[in-house]
């Protein structure tokens, strides 16, 4: 029996902080909201069943309105497990009004040896709007001696008519998986993004882009990761690694200056991250 669960996650601003509202349809819903800076709204998204299979179907959507600044993680990775046939797939949709702020920020997504599986961002963000958020994408288990040698797991991240990366990785694909101008032999793929709902301005996007590379200098994965900026409304900072812990220990480096350099914000992770 396969699942549709849908979430409808909403933040305003009211009483001089952000208040979270949802509602979902299935095994999908938001835990209580935290505050452990004041305005801004920490949310945990949870999947119960843990993990998605062949046919299931996980559909999300986020709206932040003028003023409020919401922040969504989750307890755990997203799991995508062996299917006999039918594809996996979790969309999310995200708008953001003026003035809005949003942190996607949930832990990786794992593809199993022979899922088929897609997994869907789409952004629109209005003039004055900005988000961080980022795509981690862990392509078997090598410490469990379960590497990803069947199956596919596709990817689709948009900022509406300015930013789109689409890539499909099939586990037979040996010259993509392998070679210095793919994946390198590496097994986790991770993309960290700054997008703003108008331009960044020069000096603003500079700043972004050194702040990060500054965090990237002293880390293992240096050689493996890059920042840029292919559009005035949006920066990236892509890693390959062996495992999923380097590769998000960087991102959060690069999160943290971005947060503490462009919003004057301190680095306050979610208080499940160390759990």
């Amino acid at each position: 029996m396969s699942w549709h669960a849908r979430l409808d996650l909403q933040y305003t601003y009211e009483a001089q902080r952000t208040a979270a509202r949802f509602q979902h349809d299935g095994p999908l819903r938001i835990l209580q909201s935290l505050y452990p800076e004041g305005p801004i709204c920490h949310n945990v998204l949870v999947h119960p069943p843990g993990g998605l299979v062949g046919g299931d179907t996980l559909d999300i959507t986020v709206q932040v309105a003028d003023g409020a600044h919401g922040l969504v993680t989750t307890p755990g990775a997203t799991r995508f497990y062996r299917s006999l046939g039918e594809p996996a797939l979790q969309r999310a949709q995200v708008d953001l009004a003026a003035g809005a702020r949003l942190e996607w920020l949930p832990l990786e997504a794992i593809a199993y040896n022979q899922c088929l599986a897609r997994n869907e961002l789409r952004l629109r963000l209005a003039p004055g709007a900005e988000m961080m958020g980022w795509d981690i994408t862990a392509l078997g288990l090598p410490h469990a001696k379960q590497p990803f040698e069947q199956g596919e797991f596709a990817q689709h991240i948009e900022l509406e008519g300015v930013w789109l990366e689409r890539g499909r990785i099939d586990a037979n694909d040996h010259r993509l998986l392998r070679s210095p101008l793919g994946l390198a032999g590496q097994r986790c793929v991770g993309s960290l993004f700054f997008l703003a709902g108008s331009a960044l301005g020069r000096e603003r996007r500079e700043l972004g882009l050194s702040l990060a590379r500054e965090a990237l200098e002293p880390h293992t994965l240096r050689d493996l990761a890059g920042a840029t900026s292919p559009h005035e409304q949006v920066m990236v900072v892509r890693v390959l690694g062996p495992q999923v812990e380097p590769v998000m220990q960087l991102l959060r480096a690069v999160w943290a200056r971005w947060r503490e350099g462009l919003w004057q914000l301190p680095a306050t992770p979610p208080r499940i991250w160390a759990m």
